[in-house]
């Protein structure tokens, strides 16, 4: 994906994500936008950085960067949601390009990507980013609304389950 792609896909991200965090449609979701917005678009643009040192889409394209990304916020309580625009750069690479990116770089230069990529001159590249933008936003919106009421679902059964089978030990004490 070319850069112009990556800002595209970062933005579109940040509005989406704001409204799914936030779906009232008020101030507080354009709130919401611009506080994730910034991050998500240098997180979205880091990664590139290598093509100015090292190997391009395999120096800051890897599994390693993104563990110290993520874990930066933990750290210094600060870049919460960089990590979703290194994320989402990575997800473009990978999906959307024809050359893939190499996870495992330093330990193994294979690059991985889909059969399902485009070239990044190609006139399908912006067609490519608009879809693999909504798929990223439809699993933002599956781990904001569905995952939590799964979790939930299950943590009742496990509940009722402990009811009953403390009630089945009642039973068996009388």
């Amino acid at each position: 994906m070319n850069k112009r792609g990556h800002v595209l896909n970062a933005v579109l991200l940040s509005i989406g994500i704001g409204y799914i965090i936030q779906p009232s449609g008020d101030v507080e979701t354009f709130r919401t936008i611009a506080e994730v917005s910034v991050p998500i678009v240098l997180g979205a643009l880091f990664p590139d950085v290598d093509t100015a040192f090292g190997k391009h889409r395999k120096t800051l394209h890897n599994l390693l960067v993104l563990g110290v990304v993520l874990a930066y916020p933990i750290y210094f309580d600060n870049l919460q949601f960089v990590w979703i625009g290194v994320v989402t750069h990575y997800v473009l690479d990978v999906f959307g390009s024809k050359r893939g990116i190499a996870l495992f770089y330093p330990l193994w230069d294979e690059e991985f990507g889909l059969p399902i990529g485009v070239n990044v001159s190609s006139k399908w590249a912006d067609a490519m980013m608009l879809s693999v933008t909504a798929f990223e936003l439809a699993v933002a919106a599956f781990i904001v609304y569905v995952l939590p009421a799964e979790i939930q679902a299950q943590g009742q059964q496990a509940v009722g389950l402990r009811a009953v089978e403390g009630l089945q030990q009642v039973v068996v004490f009388l």
